[in-house]
């Protein structure tokens, strides 16, 4: 399938019926989760956040709504959830989960689930000052075009891995954000 032809039915038909595929054990313990949000259109968003240069981790970068799972969170969707609502103002009521992908390992030693949620497409963000410097869309079209991201190969810890690069207008995707999306751009079967 070309990134062209992706309505939000194409999407939600292929993510429902393409399973994920099984990605390496993760390493780390501790769990954390993040939301998926795509906007509902006829030609769907995909909604990101730039985190606030004061954050202690991963100032200034581009990502999703997420963290760690905390005591109150009955699951990691709801922790997803939960984090989307604090950090952006997404009432989880809005969001229709329609599932998740394969954990993947962060370098600050989390687990993250990543929850693939679709919301209306009038909501009102509002982002937390103290986590979220700006809120945006990108056509979930372009952000699946699997020939916008670059690799890059570095060693950390010892081990070779593999970081993803992109750039949406004045915003630099990158790390786990942009392996997200990519790896979701896989699972549904999507061509370079």
């Amino acid at each position: 399938m070309d990134t062209h032809d992706l309505t939000l039915d194409h999407f939600l038909s292929r993510f429902q019926l393409l399973r994920p595929q099984v990605n390496n054990a993760t390493l780390n313990s501790r769990q954390a989760a993040v939301l998926i949000p795509v906007v509902r259109r006829e030609q769907p968003g995909l909604l990101l956040t730039k985190r606030s240069a004061r954050m202690r981790k991963h100032p200034g970068q581009v990502a999703f709504p997420g963290g760690a799972v905390d005591a109150t969170d009955a699951s990691l969707i709801a922790a997803a959830l939960r984090e989307a609502h604090e950090e952006v103002a997404i009432p989880p009521g809005c969001v229709e989960v329609i599932g998740v992908l394969p954990p993947v390992d962060s370098v600050t030693g989390f687990q993250v689930t990543p929850v693939v949620g679709i919301i209306p497409p009038n909501l009102r963000y509002h982002a937390n000052a103290d986590e979220v410097d700006a809120v945006f869309e990108m056509p979930l079209a372009e952000a699946l075009r699997l020939g916008r991201y670059h690799p890059l190969d570095i060693q950390r810890r010892g081990h070779d891995h593999r970081v993803w690069l992109s750039w949406y207008q004045h915003y630099f995707v990158w790390g786990m954000t942009a392996g997200i999306i990519r790896e979701l751009a896989l699972q549904i079967g999507l061509k370079p």
